[in-house]
């Protein structure tokens, strides 16, 4: 069965181009004009990507991101036109994956949709592999190689869920929630000093370790592999 994605764009031109691309590269197109449109296609599709225009009526597309990150456990890119960076964080505040912008390449916006679809696949999996690093999430062990390196259980929860999407920046909120809780009453500055604790676990590594945890000033933090 051909993978799915969603294109969410109220411009007739921009749906027929990009379902034009994704054909072409084997995908199967699912169309929505508006955000509501889009909600629907979710609930009766299984979609696997979805790209979102930020500028829809009924429905905008932050908030048709937030939907989806909430409900869903699929990757989303975002398509606009608005290239400032006060526009980018709002998008990744939504839980965006990654943000491209009008007027786009057809080959990047292919070459993104492919690494969203590979980085998500690691998500299902149980054992994380980071370079020299192992997370296995089902036995709570991480080791670099070979050699065991004991965490505390929200440090290991924090470290998973950023290795799960390698690359994607996570707010703050993005992270305390899942892991902490929506009850959750204290500071948000609690991953900043969690993130602290697990750079400083894994520094007498070094390069063996393969992943570097980033700051990404503004918006949050990105685990990024080593090549």
């Amino acid at each position: 069965m051909r993978t799915a994605i969603l294109i969410a764009d109220d411009d007739a031109n921009i749906r027929e181009l990009l379902r034009f691309i994704l054909q072409r590269e084997g995908f199967r197109a699912l169309e929505a004009a508006d955000g509501e449109e889009a909600s629907r296609v979710m609930r009766q599709e299984d979609v696997a990507l979805a790209i979102v225009d930020v500028m829809m009526p009924e429905k905008d597309g932050l908030l048709l991101c937030e939907e989806i990150r909430r409900d869903y456990d699929i990757p989303v890119m975002l398509l606009t036109a608005r290239g400032e960076l006060d526009d980018k964080a709002r998008g990744f505040r939504s839980g965006t994956d990654d943000y491209m912008v009008k007027p786009f390449e057809p080959d990047e916006l292919l070459f993104r949709v492919r690494a969203l679809l590979r980085r998500y696949r690691v998500v299902s999996s149980e054992k994380l592999q980071l370079g020299g690093t192992t997370v296995d999430r089902h036995s709570y062990e991480v080791t670099v190689q070979g050699e065991s390196v004991p965490l505390p259980l929200k440090e290991f929860e924090l470290l998973a869920q950023l290795a799960s999407q390698p690359g994607r920046i996570f707010t703050r909120e993005q992270l305390l929630r899942p892991i902490w809780g929506a009850d959750y009453e204290g500071d948000d500055r609690t991953i900043d000093v969690h993130i602290k604790r697990l750079r400083e676990r894994f520094a007498p590594f070094g390069a063996s370790a393969g992943f570097a945890i980033t700051t990404v000033r503004g918006l949050g933090y990105k685990l990024e592999v080593a090549e």
